[in-house]
């Protein structure tokens, strides 16, 4: 019997640092194991950035966004100036509303540069779900600056400055001339999405209620009024209008307490405003089950769990991955005779039309686990009570699965109904 004792890996290195002839010091480094070379430095942040960025400005719609996004922060800068010239808490509430365009902005860039990305194994889902997060962060930043402009306007109630109309109107058609240029210009698709698929603002359910009434003195309007007007568009012509009374009612009458009291009109017409588009995005990143689908997905998992050798769906979970994509996991529990490839082909096929990214688990029914687990209950032996997922090695047959992620790196796995 021979016996090989493999000693480690011992490295030493002694390096003289000397100034001017004479030895400062000696260094000696001492390592035990084996050296791994590294093949490559990881990058920066910034230099990372700076790359993506250059890979967004070869880009045709990109180069247009990002024109708009530097003649959008220029006119904001232009009317927070004119706010401070005229002392106008209204003027200074619309510009907020230009900040708001800034931050659509930037989210429109976010999805031209999701478009261009590739799944990889860390996002194995892609990137679209940073849409959802840009637009939940504009709409609460929008609410936070509506929370904002109403304090303020509380204090100039109590001391009502003296407000200067010299740049009122100016600086009114000069915000909705570039809030309506940013809104109809630019086709923001995380926007629109959220846009149509959320519920209506109060504001837009009122102006609904009147545009209807006008339509049926004036059918031509109906295109443009109904079913409901946009509401970015909406809100900007809402804050001209009070910021227009704004400057007659200071002009005719010295009624300062008009100034603030607009304020706080368009504060809260900006919260009612995006609060819809943050509810419905929060509820995407709560990862929540979309109301107007749970009577398809019933209906579709009864008719599964119809099919010949189905017991069962066991933590079935179905979500909104991104704008208009469904995610969803679900275990399906079959009969020992059954045959598992022709069950995984027919709950894929029922499920596919609805969920798009599906993971779907099939395990054989155990009928001696069972037995054993009622044996040992009769007995008086406790088992730990598992909860979750039950591990591959719990189950006397083997999982068939099927996972169609966007990312793989093994070759993708379609069913065969006919194996």
């Amino acid at each position: 019997m021979t016996t090989y004792n493999r000693m480690p890996d011992l490295i030493s290195s002694s390096v003289n640092i000397e100034d001017d002839g004479r030895q400062v010091s000696q260094i000696s480094h001492s390592t035990s194991g084996t050296i791994y070379p590294f093949t490559a430095h990881s990058q920066s942040a910034i230099a990372l950035l700076i790359k993506e960025i250059a890979k967004l400005l070869r880009l045709q719609e990109a180069k247009k966004i990002i024109y708009f996004l530097g003649f959008c922060t220029l006119s904001t800068v232009i009317l927070l100036y004119w706010c401070h010239s005229t002392n106008s808490m209204a003027l200074t509430a619309f510009s907020f509303l230009m900040i708001f365009d800034i931050l659509s902005l930037l989210t429109c860039l976010l999805s031209v540069w999701v478009q261009a990305q590739q799944p990889s194994s860390v996002y194995s889902f892609g990137y679209e779900r940073f849409e959802v997060l840009a637009v939940f962060a504009c709409t609460m930043l929008a609410q936070l600056g509506a929370f904002f402009i109403i304090k303020e306007s509380i204090e100039c109630l109590l001391f009502p400055p003296e407000v200067h109309t010299g740049r009122l109107l100016v600086g009114t058609a000069f915000g909705l001339i570039v809030h309506l240029s940013v809104i109809y210009a630019v086709r923001n698709r995380a926007f629109n999405h959220v846009i149509d698929a959320s519920s209506s603002s109060w504001l837009q359910e009122h102006v609904t209620d009147m545009s209807e009434s006008l339509c049926l003195f004036v059918p031509g309007l109906s295109k443009l009024l109904l079913p409901r007007i946009n509401p970015f568009s909406l809100i900007g012509f809402a804050c001209s209008v009070a910021l227009l009374v704004t400057y007659f009612l200071i002009d005719t009458h010295q009624y300062y307490l008009a100034d603030p009291w607009a304020a706080i009109a368009i504060a809260f017409m900006t919260f009612g405003t995006m609060f819809p588009m943050s509810a419905y995005t929060g509820k995407i990143l709560l990862q929540t089950t979309p109301s107007h689908i749970l009577g398809q997905l019933d209906k579709v998992l009864r008719e599964a769990s119809t099919l010949d050798g189905v017991l069962e769906f066991r933590h079935e979970h179905f979500w909104t991955l991104s704008f208009g994509t469904l995610a969803g996991s679900v275990q399906v529990r079959v009969r020992r005779d059954a045959d598992e490839q022709l069950v995984l082909a027919h709950v894929y096929n029922r499920l596919n039309n609805l969920v798009s990214r599906l993971t779907i688990q099939i395990f054989k029914d155990d009928w001696s686990r069972s037995s054993a687990y009622t044996t040992a209950a009769l007995s008086g032996i406790s088992f730990p009570v598992v909860t979750g997922f039950p591990s591959p090695p719990q189950l006397a047959s083997p999982i068939h699965e099927i996972y169609t992620p966007a990312y793989s790196p093994l070759p993708s796995y379609r069913p065969n109904p006919m194996s």
